[in-house]
């Protein structure tokens, strides 16, 4: 499957048929599903090369076959064997053998839903180097407000850069627009971070970068609507169960929700979902040594979300996932820790949407009595076994 051509193979279990040569328009997808159907074909393998499988697939799902998409990297030829022609044969033969490992593709709904959160995850990309842009021009400008403030996307710092294009360049008026701040404004911080030299083409482009900061807001805030209507049309039950979770809130519940399916009948055990969102250390072991211990790729957006809830779970108080991440960091790197943490929430979400039920502390304690008590008694005859091998000082 190619952007402007498609190459299609049928097998039968003895021989193959003509490879025929499709167009990608609608019109030409149409007549290869009229040819499928002429020729008696029941189930079709496909190659999700990019994004050019999607209206393939819309099409010939209309038509009611059946569907298998598949990695091409599972799939391919021999080196120095490869051609479309054989390609498309390979793939027939895979797939009347039962050898094809269908990938997940969620219904209608979901791909609707998510569409939106796709969308929303690149404007925030956006959004967030848009600030970083503004916050650069006014660097060049000599104006120092990131310097005072935490949040360069903060009210305070939208107000400061509203007031420059404007034309506003008194510094003290400048600070009256930056809301708290007490210390840099008693110590006189502020009024030197927000006195500056601003020309004029810092100003234009400064206004440019605003304009397309508000645009992706705009755009962003859409998103958002779209995936909470969608969400409480069709998937209010799991949305509210994803909600009770610690680091989970309304925007990354609706994330898993579009990434996953919510149906967690796609996915045998949490352990195949979690394999699928990337959250597994690869294999990669020979003569008993292990070369790489890093985590697969898997699902991004599914993986971004997870490790960000992740963040906020672990600094919930008194959860489970808070004391676990304080115990893996002192014998792992914070990043590795996190990572584990992002994998215990997804098994966790697993067995939400599995069996239908809300997130229950009782079930993951904060920590295991009897475990404690044994690394106690542990740790104690070790103190005891170092101190009777010093030598005592003789008076």
């Amino acid at each position: 499957m190619h952007k402007d051509k498609i190459f299609c193979a049928i097998y039968d279990g003895k021989t193959f048929g003509d490879v025929k040569e499709f167009d990608t328009f609608t019109s030409s997808l149409k007549r290869l599903g009229a040819y499928l159907q002429s020729e008696n074909v029941k189930r079709i393998a496909m190659e999700s090369t990019g994004i050019y499988w999607i209206a393939v697939w819309n099409i010939l799902e209309e038509m009611n076959f059946e569907l298998v998409l598949v990695n091409p990297f599972l799939i391919k030829q021999m080196p120095g064997r490869k051609s479309d022609v054989k390609d498309a044969q390979w793939i027939a033969k895979l797939l009347h053998k039962d050898l094809l490992r269908g990938s997940f593709v969620p219904d209608a709904s979901i791909q609707r839903l998510r569409s939106y959160s796709r969308k929303y995850m690149k404007l925030q990309q956006q959004i967030t180097r848009s600030l970083i842009l503004m916050d650069n021009l006014l660097v060049m400008s000599g104006i120092r407000i990131s310097s005072c403030v935490s949040d360069i996307g903060g009210k305070s710092t939208l107000n400061v850069i509203e007031a420059l294009i404007k034309g506003e360049d008194d510094p003290v008026k400048l600070s009256k627009l930056v809301y708290g701040n007490r210390e840099n404004k008693k110590t006189g911080k502020l009024l030197q971070a927000l006195t500056g030299n601003m020309q004029e083409h810092h100003r234009d482009r400064l206004e440019m970068e605003k304009e397309q900061y508000d645009l992706l807001e705009t755009q962003s805030r859409r998103c958002l609507g779209k995936m909470e209507e969608i969400c409480n049309e069709e998937f209010a039950e799991a949305f509210d169960l994803l909600c009770t979770m610690p680091g989970i809130g309304h925007i990354s519940a609706m994330i898993i929700i579009a990434e996953t399916g919510a149906d967690m009948q796609a996915f045998e055990s949490s352990n195949k979902l979690v394999g699928w969102a990337g959250l597994r250390p690869r294999n990669d072991e020979s003569a008993g040594k292990y070369k790489s211990t890093a985590i697969t790729k898997g699902n991004k957006y599914l993986k971004t979300t997870l490790v960000q809830t992740a963040w906020a779970a672990s600094r919930s108080k008194g959860t489970f996932f808070q004391e676990k991440f304080n115990r893996l960091a002192i014998r792992k790197s914070r990043k590795k820790a996190l990572i584990a943490i992002a994998r215990k929430i997804l098994v966790t979400v697993w067995h939400i949407l599995n069996e239908k039920r809300g997130y229950n502390p009782t079930l993951l304690p904060v920590y295991n009595q009897e475990k404690l008590s044994a690394k106690v008694r542990y740790h104690q005859k070790e103190i005891e076994r170092i101190e009777a091998l010093i030598p005592r000082k003789t008076a």
